[in-house]
């Protein structure tokens, strides 16, 4: 009797073990679970590249696999004691690109900024190591004046530190170097639709042009690359494209007095198209002959489009940027976005092509939009020597060293892969 007492009185004193530290444990753990899921779900999306998110796949810029940094997003920091890479007195910098001899009052100032990606950093690249590093290589830009732009930057920064050069015109290039002591090649191969084009006029025998009443315009063969690159493809080890600047220009290509026309097989597209769908057709040809003629290994990089920072109106309608620092994030989005439909909204609108027709290709994105939209203070400006301002081109030095330091970024990653 005794026992069943003492075992009677063991089993109460087992029930009576508090509860409310076990419960308090329990819900900890759960909030701790339900607010770690939230976390990975529900990521605030960036507006800048939203409409984007392929890139993170197949064909898209290198340094966004496996994890690793996005260096186009981030934001520009103070950096006045970064020494600059060259001076002003390189020869090859385009007189209304050479902000500093040209006068325009921040033209070192705008120097004193440096890119930094979120959670992570872009440091200037080192142009000894670059040259070591791509011995016997040759690298070609095609494209139009932005692409040239990139080019003497890259140029410039590398004579610094090696200046035998041997200046030339490889495969037919407007204008290239060799380093002759590393046996490193640029070239730069003007484009400004990366296909054919030329003046077109009415035939007096008529035709089926004529019959819509067409009198003359300029001729886009959409399936035939320009002459003044055909030839790139089997030379260049590394190409870097560009196009965009020129679809949407009505001062050059007007609508009405000069439209562009298109061809494709040597025939007009009937019924006419616009630019925009002339532009797709382009690069959907371009892409496939780019993959099926470049050499074995070459490595091709298709550049964003570089954003103008007009304000007050287009360039010939009296715009200007004398904005002396660069933008805030909402002044970005004013500027920029493609909803308010602004003067400068070409950026976004031909990288939504650009995307659109890269998507799948072994073409690796040079996104350099985003980081270029807040910098209206790097532009030539009225220093350009134009009736107008330039708000277009860049400052050299300036904004496309940063270009440069992703270009070779992507670059070293894409050769420890290989």
């Amino acid at each position: 009797m005794a026992s069943r007492d003492q075992h009677s009185q063991q089993q109460n004193q087992t029930r009576k073990v508090p509860l409310f530290p076990l419960l308090s444990l329990v819900c900890f753990v759960s909030i701790f679970l339900l607010l770690s899921s939230i976390r990975k779900t529900s990521v605030p999306p960036r507006p800048h590249n939203a409409s984007f998110e392929f890139q993170k796949t197949e064909g898209s810029n290198p340094s966004l696999r496996g994890g690793l940094c996005d260096y186009s997003d981030g934001s520009w920091i103070r950096s006045p004691d970064d020494p600059p890479r060259y001076d002003n007195t390189c020869k090859e910098i385009f007189k209304g690109w050479n902000c500093i001899s040209s006068g325009k009052s921040n033209g070192r100032e705008l120097l004193k900024w440096r890119w930094k990606p979120k959670g992570c950093d872009l440091p200037p690249f080192q142009p000894i190591r670059f040259l070591k590093m791509y011995r016997d290589t040759s690298i070609g830009f095609v494209g139009d004046s932005l692409n040239r732009n990139m080019f003497v930057s890259l140029f410039c920064s590398l004579k610094r530190v090696s200046s035998e050069v041997k200046k030339w015109r490889p495969a037919g290039a407007d204008r290239g170097f060799t380093f002759l002591q590393s046996n490193l090649t640029l070239a730069y191969h003007r484009t400004n639709l990366l296909a054919r084009y030329g003046r077109w006029s009415a035939d007096a025998n008529g035709g089926v042009l004529e019959s819509l009443g067409y009198k003359e315009g300029y001729r886009v063969d959409v399936d035939i690359p320009d002459g003044t690159w055909a030839e790139a493809l089997s030379f260049h080890d590394i190409l870097i494209f560009n196009t965009g600047h020129w679809w949407w220009a009505p001062s050059k290509f007007d609508p009405t007095k000069s439209p562009m026309l298109f061809f494709e097989k040597g025939r007009p597209v009937v019924p006419p198209v616009l630019p925009d769908v002339g532009l797709d057709m382009v690069l959907k040809h371009m892409v496939m002959l780019i993959e099926n003629r470049t050499k074995a290994g070459a490595i091709k990089f298709f550049r964003a489009q570089s954003p103008r920072h007009f304000e007050g109106g287009d360039w010939d309608q009296g715009g200007s940027c004398n904005r002396l620092n660069p933008l805030l994030v909402e002044q970005v989005e004013d500027l920029f976005s493609v909803k308010n439909n602004g003067t400068n909204v070409e950026a976004r609108l031909v990288n939504q092509h650009l995307y659109k027709s890269l998507k799948g290709s072994s073409f690796q994105i040079l996104n350099i939009t985003h980081m270029s939209e807040f910098r209206a203070d790097a532009h030539p400006s009225t220093a350009g020597g134009k009736k107008h301002d330039d708000c277009m081109h860049w400052c050299l030095p300036g904004l496309t060293d940063t270009w440069n330091d992703l270009f070779i970024k992507q670059l070293n990653v894409i050769k420890s892969r290989n």
